[in-house]
Order: C-alpha cells, then structure tokens, then sequence
C-alpha cells in the first residue's frame, strides 16, 4: 500500500473528539501550574445575578482571565474594582466551552500595599486598645490663639498656604519647626517637634505655642508611612498643648488622625479651623451692640409706657390725702381743750385724794391694822401651838397603838416626818408673822411718801376751820372763826375774821384750787 497515496489526511495521528482534548489540556494545566499568585491590573469585573464574581487581570501584554463562585466571593478581603492593581490567588484552570484558560481567584489582596496595610491596621489596634484614640482624652481647641505651632517641611507649599489663610482670616503669630515630610527621619523629627514645642516655657523668650499644626500634602501610603510611626503617635497623644493633624488630602487617613485632638482634612483646612474670621467676629460684635442698644431701648420704652399705664389707673394725691388732713385738722383744734380739761380733771381728782388723806384718819387706819395684826397674831400663835400639840399626842397614841404591829424603821421614818411638820408649821407661823410686819412697814413708808407732811416741807400749808379745810379765798373770807394754818414745823391761829359780810353776787365758778 502507498502511503502517498492515502486519502486519510494526517497520515497515522491519532484522533481527539473535541472534548477529550479539552479534558487533556485541562488535566495539562491543572497539573503543571496549579495554585498560583498572578499580579496585575483589574480590567473588566461583572458581578453576575447567580452571586459569581467575574473579572480581568491585565498588564500591558495579556489578559488573564477570573472567576470567583458566590461561595469565595463572601471570603474575599478585597473586592477587586477596575483600575486597582491586585496580587490574586487561586489554581489556574481552562473553561472548555470557551476554549480558553482561566484562574479560580479565592483570594485578592492589594498590590504593594497589602502588607503595609495589614501592619497599619494591626497597629491601630494596638493603640486603640492603650486607649491613646479615646474622645476623652482629646482637648478643646482655643477659640483664638495668640501663637501656633507649626510642624511641616519648610520649602513645601503647606507652610505658605496655612500662613496666606492665617493672614487672610485672623493675623497671628507663627512658629515654624521645620521636619522631614517623609523617610525614614520623618518620624523621629516630627515626635521631637511635637515634644519640643511641649517643652517650652510660657511667658519665655520664645513663646510658647497654644495650639499645634502637624501637616503635610497628599502622597502614596508609603510617602506618608511616616506619620503612622508609633513615636509620631504617642508623642501626638501626650500632647498638652491641642493638636490638629492635617497630613494628606481628605481621602488619606493616617494614625496620627486619630490621636490628635481635631483632623483636618487639608493643611488650608487646619487654618481656618485654628482661628476664626476677624471680619465675621466684628461683624458679630457690632450686631450683638446694636441689639444690646436695641434691647435696653425697647425695655426702657416699654417700662415706661407700663409706668403710663399704672401712673393713669393711681387715685390723685390730693384724693388720697384730703380725708385724712382734715380729720388731722379737727383733732389739732380738739386737742388744745382737751389737754385742759384733763388737766382740770386730774387736779379734782388730786385735790379729793389730797382731802381724804387726814393725818389722825391715816394714823387711826395704821393702828387697828396695826391692832388686828397683833391680835389675830396672838390668837394664831397659841392656837397652831395648841394644834401642833394635840397633832403630837394623836401621832404619839396611834403610835403606841401600832408599835406592836409596825417595824422599827417605819416608825422612826414617821417620826422623822412629825417632826418635820412641826418645824415647818413653825416656820410658817414666824414667816406669816413676819410678812404680815412687814407689810405694815411698807404701808407705813407708803403714806410717809403720799402724806401731805412731805408737802409741806416744801413750803406750802394747810388752813382749817376747826377740822374743814379751806381750799379757797372764798371760802375763808366767809369763816366765822379763826382760821389754824398749819407749817411743816407747826401750827398757827390766825386773828377771828370780820363780821360776816353779805355774800358777793354768784359768779361762774373758779377753777379748781391747787391743794399746795
């Protein structure tokens, strides 16, 4: 046989069906490469409605493709989007269907980053757990500080954008401490910036800040690695002067964010958040005057129309006082006749006690008081003294009675008793004796001091008729005997009066004479 001649194209190669080729390939691949970690650029990502996740790993050459299942996709640390450069995990396969290879990605984690990323978080943890991000230990920050700190590098544009804003809103005094932004000497400098401007004394030769700007522009995580440093943190935490962090753009998050006391999301934002606008706090004052000055006007204004008010629905003064005016009137013209005729009535009435107060009917009084006192003391005495006695024999009886039948104790005790009611019953008939004396005593000083005698020894005299006393001139122009003046050292008789005359004609009665 001819094998030129045969019409079998491919001589004696074996056949495939197609999908035993396809089995052998996949069983090729699967067995040659297995797991595999494949770097590259995420391209095209469908999330299908099954929950699989579909997508592309590119670089400039070739793309590779990936599936995730829906059970995988929930495990993913990192959702691959377009655009992110990822390192992915997982065993390479084909899809016959499509004739095409393909990588089952059970894990995707971030290019570059992903270690640095995984020791951030560990770290922040860490520091969290200390208690160094607390809301607690952060400060207030002061409303308008006179001198701010300023941590950064000295050639960027952050220094020049915080002091135009700084100047634009609210002039202030500066202080510039000069760092690394980034490497391996940001950290250390920054920690001893923020220690330094500590360590400075207030009211020194170089002011000490009151509030702190730690900032820096945008850049890569690892540009600003720097400020996730632990000495950068805790040296933020220990901070006493207020802290405001304003290291990257607003999407960049370090650890230094969370130990200070505010983040800013720009270095432009740190200023304006360090002091207020001038022109709005005078403009502010000047409203709060011009309310002041309105408020007191329309209180002022309104208190007076209040005092309107009241002063309309007020009695005139005149009403009010004119009942009372004129009832004082007419008790300022009662008064003056009232003071007289009380004077004439205390005189009468002077002038009838005078008269009933005779020496010899004074005297009488004090000697029967006298004499009723002794007798009544006389009968007193004997008879208590007799009572006693008789209340001695019966105690004495009974006693005897109930010797037999009595302890010796209760007697003596009864005894003692009798006998102190016997110098009590004594004692009580002196003391009566000598009160009732001394109650004569007083009665006795008493009219010494109310007697006429003490009056007389003043200068004035007592003229009698016989015993009437005369008290007018009237009355001794029309005696018809003589008439016995009587002094304080005597008595005198004065001449008889003339034959008794006619008597004048009656007239109104004089006032009352004076007793002295």
């Amino acid at each position: 046989m001819d094998l030129i001649d045969d019409p079998t194209p491919g001589g004696n190669a074996p056949e495939f069906t197609v999908s035993e080729l396809s089995g052998a390939v996949k069983r090729v691949v699967e067995g040659e490469f297995g797991y595999v970690r494949v770097k590259g650029e995420v391209g095209r990502v469908v999330r299908a409605r099954s929950g699989h996740l579909y997508f592309d790993l590119k670089d400039d050459r070739s793309v590779l493709a990936c599936t995730s299942w829906k059970g995988q996709v929930a495990g993913l640390s990192v959702i691959p989007e377009e655009g992110m450069e990822v390192v992915a995990y997982g065993k390479l396969t084909t899809f016959p269907s499509q004739s095409k290879y393909q990588m089952n990605a059970t894990e995707v984690a971030v290019a570059g980053v992903g270690a640095l990323m995984a020791m951030l978080e560990k770290r922040r943890k860490a520091l969290a757990a200390e208690g160094l991000f607390d809301a607690g230990r952060k400060r207030a920050l002061p409303f308008l500080p006179e001198v701010i700190g300023v941590v950064t590098s000295a050639q960027g544009a952050v220094i020049r954008d915080i002091l135009h804003r700084l100047r634009e809103r609210f002039p202030r005094k500066v202080l510039v401490w000069p760092v690394a932004v980034q490497g391996k000497a940001c950290a250390p400098q920054v920690a001893a910036a923020i220690e330094g401007f500590n360590a400075m004394t207030p009211g020194g030769a170089l002011p000490r800040p009151d509030l702190i700007i730690v900032a820096r522009g945008g850049g890569s995580i690892e540009d600003l690695w720097g400020f996730n440093e632990e000495e950068v943190v805790r040296a933020a935490a220990a901070s006493d002067i207020p802290l405001i962090s304003a290291v990257g753009h607003e999407t960049d998050t370090t650890l230094i964010d969370h130990a200070a006391d505010r983040r800013a999301p720009t270095p432009t934002a740190a200023a304006e958040i360090a002091v207020p606008v001038r022109l709005e706090l005078m403009a502010a004052v000047d409203g709060f005057g011009g309310r002041l000055r309105r408020g007191a006007s329309e209180a002022v204004r309104g208190r007076r129309q209040r005092l309107t008010d009241l002063a309309r629905a007020l009695p005139r003064p005149e009403v009010l006082l004119g009942s009372a005016q004129q009832r004082l009137d007419g008790w300022a013209e009662r008064l003056p006749a009232a003071l007289r005729t009380a004077v004439v009535k205390k005189r009468a009435t002077q002038a009838g006690a005078a008269a009933g107060l005779r020496p010899g009917a004074v005297r009488a009084g004090i000697a029967q008081r006298r004499e009723r006192a002794a007798r009544l003391g006389g009968r007193l005495g004997p008879e208590l003294t007799r009572m006693a006695a008789r209340a001695r024999e019966r105690l004495a009886a009974r006693a005897e009675r109930l010797r037999p039948a009595l302890v010796t104790e209760r007697t003596a005790r009864a005894g003692e008793r009798v006998a102190a009611l016997g110098a009590r019953l004594e004692a009580a008939q002196r003391g009566q004796g000598e009160a009732r004396a001394r109650r004569l005593e007083s009665l006795s000083r008493l009219l010494g001091s109310l007697g006429y005698e003490e009056t007389l020894k003043r200068g004035f005299a007592v003229v009698r008729e016989g015993e009437a006393l005369v008290t007018s001139a009237a009355r001794a122009k029309a005696a018809v005997g003589p008439l016995e003046i009587q002094f304080a050292d005597g008595r005198v008789v004065a001449g008889a009066a003339g034959p008794k005359r006619k008597a004048a004609p009656k007239e109104a009665p004089p006032e009352q004479g004076d007793l002295f």
